[in-house]
């Protein structure tokens, strides 16, 4: 989009998202804002920046000599919070409050420009809809509608996650308070991490081992490990702790210890784990029991949530697995996994390729495709649960790409396609001879007018001649600095 509406309005958009972009001109060196259709709503009078908040909303930013001011405008440069010698601070997560800071006050407006709680010493957020207010050294807790929630005064201001947040009393003890500030436990134990809730993770002040125990102070592990660590993401059944280089699982659902002979293990599904040898650098399967079940000697093992039903892949050599529950292998012998998507994979076999569904093990073939791309599997992590858009050649050797459906989100126009580091949603085209950039959804980012193109870890660098163009990765644009 920050293309096409560079050529609709002829000017520099900097950023674009949720249906409004800025722009800069480099002459004046002033910006704006221009909507989705290339409209230019508003041209700011000054010559410094307007940030993005979100949708609709702007910071806009005016300097005089050493005076800085700033206000919250809408798309049309209407003061939504009046221009004034104010700084703000937003959550990524908060559309609904920020925070003015002013004259070493602080107050938190909504984005209409009410006044939710009135300037005091500090203001922080906490969580997703508290904020603690700092009054005469000590904290209160209010929330979104600036209602004060209790009059107990708390030390510090404290983190907030699912309703609860772990803080230090009057009484030097570790206590859990609700979102209304009140008490849900006091501990004579120090507790270090509440993530595992209604599990906590404990340390041994002489010692500085960790142990396990519940809400009611029934201990589970005693302070003996180096580390303890809870599952963060997926199901969080399990709870790893690690002593002498082996880790011992906590099952959650059975409340039992079951001591492991490796260090490296990650959750599947069904009570197993893939276990990593890191001299090997190979994985295998291992029960809660620490049974072997499939020995260390695969390359790759990872679970997948397909259709609603849980399967693990595995991949030695050439050779792929897909198991179900039964730990059967529902793809055959011989078969290439290209991608895993939430209702189906694409795979193939002996060059020809197809889409197949978990549900009754049917397949259907992706017509005219001779070649996918296979990106690997270093793709994979707590962030990405499938595969991106699959790089494919069809049969007249044009390249364009496919999503997991099978259906063509890029076209097949090009002599090739190139993709970057498996994580990078910007890829390079080439056709005619000629380079240019563009992205899985088809966004046209630089003009296939390039000789070369080289990768920079961060950056695409484009020569044609003696010009030399440079366009971010996405993940990397809010680092960006001037090359």
């Amino acid at each position: 989009m920050k293309v096409i509406l560079s050529k609709k309005t002829e000017k520099e958009i900097s950023s674009y998202s949720e249906g409004y972009g800025t722009f800069y001109n480099a002459g004046d060196k002033k910006q704006g804002i221009v909507d989705s259709l290339g409209n230019i709503t508003f041209e700011s009078p000054y010559k410094e920046s307007i940030l993005h908040v979100f949708k609709n909303r702007f910071i806009l930013y005016s300097e005089d000599g050493n005076s800085r001011k700033s206000a919250i405008i809408d798309e049309t440069g209407k003061e939504i919070i009046p221009m004034d010698s104010q700084e703000f601070n937003t959550h990524w997560w908060s559309r609904e409050c920020i925070i003015s800071s002013k004259q070493d006050k602080e107050a938190v407006f909504d984005f209409n420009g009410k006044e939710i709680i009135p300037y005091a010493e500090k203001i922080r957020f906490s969580g997703k809809n508290r904020f603690f207010v700092l009054k005469d050294k000590k904290w209160f807790l209010y929330d979104l509608t600036g209602k004060q929630l209790s009059t107990r005064a708390f030390k510090e201001y404290y983190n907030f996650e699912d309703g609860k947040a772990l803080i230090i009393n009057d009484d030097s003890e570790n206590e859990i308070v609700g979102n209304n500030g009140q008490t849900l436990h006091q501990f004579s134990k120090q507790i270090v991490n509440i993530n595992a809730y209604p599990y906590l993770i404990t340390q041994n002040k002489s010692t500085g081992k960790y142990g396990l125990m519940d809400t009611d102070e029934n201990i589970i592990a005693e302070e003996i490990y180096n580390d303890i660590t809870p599952e963060y993401f997926g199901k969080k059944e399990y709870i790893y702790l690690t002593k002498s280089g082996k880790t011992t699982i906590f099952n959650k659902k059975d409340k039992k210890l079951y001591p492991q002979a490796f260090k490296y293990l990650n959750p599947l599904s069904n009570n197993l784990f893939s276990v990593y040898n890191d001299k090997l650098r190979k994985s295998g399967i291992v029960d809660l029991q620490g049974n072997m079940i499939f020995p260390q000697d695969y390359d790759f093992i990872k679970s997948f949530t397909i259709s609603g039903q849980d399967f693990i892949y595995l991949k030695k050599g050439d050779e792929e697995q897909f198991l179900d529950d039964n730990l059967k292998n529902i793809i055959g012998e011989g078969i290439q996994v290209f991608g895993f998507y939430p209702d189906n994979l694409i795979i193939g076999k002996q060059n020809r390729y197809y889409r197949f569904s978990v549900k009754d093990q049917s397949i259907s073939e992706l017509k005219n495709i001779s070649q996918i791309k296979n990106e690997g599997i270093e793709y994979f992590n707590i962030l990405n649960h499938y595969s991106k858009p699959l790089v494919c050649r069809n049969t007249d050797n044009l390249y364009g790409i496919l999503d997991g459906k099978g259906i063509e989100i890029v076209p097949f126009i090009y002599e090739d396609i190139i993709t970057f580091g498996n994580a990078e949603n910007e890829i390079v085209v080439k056709k005619e001879g000629k380079f240019g950039v563009s992205n899985f959804q088809n966004e046209p980012l630089k003009e296939i007018i390039y000789d070369k193109y080289f990768w920079q870890k961060e950056v695409l660098k484009l020569d044609k001649g003696k010009k030399t163009d440079f366009i971010y990765f996405t993940r990397f644009k809010n680092n960006a600095v001037q090359l």
